[in-house]
Parts: structure tokens; C-alpha cells; sequence
């Protein structure tokens, strides 16, 4: 059974959105990168992805079972997402907004503790949290077959996005760090634009019904 192609663009225009938004795991594998080396960065990347894995298929497995014995559980997490991505969107967009490419100095770390701490910087996301539980769930449709099959496929979809995009970034971590650092305007426009991408979620999360 194969989603919609609909419901797996919605997934991947989110997922880029999100991906590209600052947050714990974006922070820390620039960071990574930039004080370790790219080696270290996609060490750290393998134990994000993992992180992932695990988000899909607890999700996948507990949601959907949720959803069917309490259906205004779905109401209850679309709103909360929204509320969430909304808080994002405010923290790019204020005047003194995150962004991923300010350099953090970190003190070297093995391979182990790379992958571990890739792997529990995911774990411990709320944002990657609301992407299985709220934002996910609304492209499947329950008329289409086994809801299990298509949160799988939807989100090994949001996986692949992620880690290829996080993967580029990684690997140019320093080259876009040095770029931004020494043009601030250009700093400030890629937290203006990431901000927006999400804000316009938010709206969108909230108005649907």
C-alpha cells in the first residue's frame, strides 16, 4: 500500500521546514562539527538517526492506537503542535533569534560518546517528538488502509529528509558558520526565513479541522 502523493509532499515540505529550523539537534551537530571535524558531526548524525528509528516506530506502534480509542486525543496534539512550532517560529524570529551556525566550542569527545550523545540529543527533542505525534498522524487517511503501514512510510520519508539535509549541513558546517559570522544580514535573513516556514505551520495546524 503506498500513501498518497499528496500526504507525502505535506510530510516532506514539513519535515524540510523543520529540519532547516534551529534546534537540539541541529545546534549540536554544527557545534560538532565545527569544533570536531565533519568525521565527528556524522558520527553524532548515525546516533540522531537511530534516534529517529526509535521515534517511528514507538509512535507508529502507540499513536495510532491512541487515536482510534480516543479521538480527541488527535484535537488535543494538533493544537499543542501548533502552540509548539509557534514557539519556534518566535524564537528565529525575534531580533535576537537562534541560529545554528553561531560556533559553540566543545571539548573533543570518542566516537562512542559521539553516537550516544547524537542518539539522546534526539531522544530528548520535543522537536522531533511533535513531528511523530502531531504532525505526522494528520496525513494519514484512515479510509486509505492499515494506518500502521502508512505512518511507517510517511515517516521513513521524514527520516530520509533528515538525515540528508543534516548530513549537507554537517559537511559544510564550517564553511556556512565562517560565511554567516562575517555577514550578519545574511545571518538574520536564514533565521527570518526558517522562522516563517514554521510560523506558517502553526497557522495552518490551528485553522484545520
Amino acid at each position: 500500500m503506498m500513501v498518497s502523493h499528496e500526504s507525502i509532499l505535506g510530510v516532506a515540505i514539513i519535515a524540510l521546514g523543520m529540519v532547516l529550523t534551529p534546534g537540539p539537534n541541529m545546534m549540536y551537530l554544527t557545534s560538532r562539527a565545527i569544533s570536531q571535524g565533519r568525521l565527528a558531526g556524522l558520527t553524532s548524525l548515525a546516533g540522531v538517526a537511530l534516534g529517529f528509528v526509535f521515534y517511528l516506530l514507538a509512535s507508529a506502534l502507540g499513536l495510532v492506537t491512541l487515536f482510534k480509542t480516543v479521538p480527541i486525543a488527535y484535537d488535543i496534539i494538533r493544537i499543542a503542535g501548533a502552540i509548539y512550532l509557534g514557539y519556534l517560529a518566535w524564537n528565529m524570529l525575534r531580533p535576537q533569534g537562534l541560529s545554528p551556525f553561531k560556533a559553540q566550542e566543545l571539548s573533543p569527545h570518542s566516537p562512542l560518546r559521539l553516537f550516544t550523545m547524537g542518539l539522546v540529543t534526539n531522544l530528548l527533542n520535543p522537536k522531533i517528538a511533535l513531528m511523530y505525534s502531531a504532525l505526522i498522524p494528520q496525513f494519514i487517511d484512515v479510509t486509505a488502509g492499515s494506518t500502521l503501514e502508512q505512518f511507517i512510510q510517511l515517516g521513513f520519508i521524514q527520516i530520509v529528509i533528515a538525515v540528508t539535509i543534516n548530513g549537507m549541513i554537517v559537511l559544510a558546517a564550517s564553511s556556512v558558520s565562517a560565511f554567516l559570522s562575517e555577514r550578519p544580514s545574511a545571518m538574520r535573513t536564514q533565521q527570518i526565513l526558517s522562522g516563517s516556514v514554521l510560523g506558517f505551520f502553526a497557522i495552518d495546524l490551528i485553522l484545520r479541522e
